[in-house]
């Protein structure tokens, strides 16, 4: 948006219904990003959130054996920290007695025949690990940041289309004007 576009239109000869159009489209979008983006930045993190402090009911963890090794990530830091787990095959026994295996992240550190706990839920079915305060905090800061971005990017990509359109029209409106001044001012002089 042009600094230009938000000044006052003054009344004269020379200005134009689109004229008017585009300082409102340029006022109303500037305020939409300033409050619109942000809220909905802040109305997505806090639904991420909600999300996160409701867990399934019965949730519950058991002991489980790796049946195999994890594949090997090159290049991964295996002290603990964020984003060092990778998936493998585990074997537990289910409270009716039966043994199930099934899919599930563990440390990238442990090789088969290793303990690890898995979280089931009430049914016994495998379930991701719960979201710890940090992670949930850091996601919700992550998906508001994308959100309010997104959303003042939309508006101004809205705003310069109706500003194209605008443009369209005013080109169109000079052409239809210099084509009936045309006449008047391509005749040779006598």
């Amino acid at each position: 948006m042009a600094l230009g576009t938000l000044r006052p239109r003054r009344r004269g000869p020379l200005r134009r219904r689109s004229d008017v159009a585009e300082t409102w489209l340029a006022l109303v979008t500037g305020v939409l990003i300033v409050v619109g983006a942000p809220a909905a930045g802040l109305a997505a993190a806090h639904a991420v959130d909600d999300g996160a402090a409701l867990q399934p009911p019965g949730r519950h963890t058991v002991s489980a054996v790796l049946t195999e090794d994890p594949p090997a990530r090159i290049g991964v830091d295996t002290s603990g920290g964020l984003g060092t787990r990778t998936h493998a095959t585990v074997r537990w026994t289910a409270a009716d007695g039966r043994t199930r295996t099934g899919m599930t992240t563990v440390a990238p550190d442990l090789r088969a025949g290793d303990r690890t706990s898995v979280w089931l839920d009430r049914h016994g079915s495998l379930l991701r690990d719960p979201v710890t305060p940090g992670g949930a905090r850091s996601e919700s800061i992550a998906v508001g940041t994308v959100t309010a971005t997104s959303a003042g990017l939309l508006l101004f990509g809205a705003e310069r289309a109706g500003r194209a359109v605008l443009n369209r029209r005013r080109y169109a409106q000079w052409e239809r004007e210099w084509a009936a001044e045309d006449p008047r001012w391509g005749r040779p002089a006598a």
